[in-house]
């Protein structure tokens, strides 16, 4: 983690669960940390119980990653006033609960926006940073075990999932694309996608905590993850990880 130590990291969703995580380790781990997040007054409470000498290297600023308007403000804001980014971490996402069929094209927009959109928005203008300043950087999109494979159906019982593992799904695309375009651009920017299994936070639908019971990933997991695919050589890079908590059914 030597070569990290003063660069900057921004970490998307960085108000609760593994966004809220993350932000806590890398900041432990020497680097400044702008959180994004639309509910800023979370990531100001979070910067409020580290410890004094390290508040200055969390920085609560507001972004709405599924605007293009949003992103660029807050990018542009951290451009100007740090030398760029060297660490992006693409971790906002939202769940709907419903099925497909019949629930409101509106929260599914939102589902698709925030998920796909807000990692395509973020990692442009990331990846501007980094070939800007010819900085081999790296960039990990938090992904999910539904983003390989979906629950088993039940008869009688419809999902309630939706849109969310298809937008799980196209991270996967995503993340074999940018590692193709960051091959082909002669660049040795890093992506790594993370998938997690079940993980105790905010977003996880009561269909799939019953499920997981008490086989369940705690947020501080997934950030530890995190650490060790950045900490790599620069000749290493992890493409895709998996984590899933022991004995896990789904």
């Amino acid at each position: 983690m030597e070569r990290w130590l003063n660069r900057v990291a921004v970490v998307t969703g960085a108000s609760s669960g593994i966004g809220s995580a993350i932000a806590k380790d890398l900041v432990n781990s020497g680097l400044t940390v702008i959180g994004l997040a639309r509910r800023i007054e979370r990531v100001k409470e979070l910067q409020e119980k580290l410890p004094a000498a390290q508040r200055n290297r969390l920085v609560p600023l507001y972004c709405d990653v599924g605007s293009e308007k949003s992103v660029n403000e807050a990018f542009d804001w951290i451009c100007q006033h740090y030398d760029g980014i060297d660490i992006l971490v693409n971790n906002a996402g939202t769940l709907q609960t419903g099925q497909l069929v019949d629930m409101k094209i509106a929260h599914i927009q939102q589902v698709i926006q925030t998920n796909i959109m807000g990692i395509v928005l973020c990692t442009q203008r990331a990846y501007r940073s980094m070939r800007e300043r010819q900085f081999d950087g790296h960039i990990v999109l938090i992904n999910s075990i539904l983003g390989h494979k979906l629950q088993s159906a039940q008869v009688g019982v419809a999902p309630d999932l939706n849109i969310y593992p298809p937008s799980k799904h196209a991270v996967n695309a995503l993340t074999e694309m940018y590692r193709q375009e960051f091959l082909g651009l002669g660049t040795r920017i890093k992506v790594t996608s993370i998938s997690p299994g079940a993980v105790d936070t905010e977003i996880i639908p009561d269909s799939l905590r019953h499920i997981a019971n008490k086989t369940i990933l705690q947020s501080e997991d997934i950030s530890q993850a995190v650490l060790f695919a950045i900490a790599t050589p620069p000749h290493v890079q992890i493409h895709e990880l998996t984590i899933k908590p022991l004995g896990e059914i789904i």
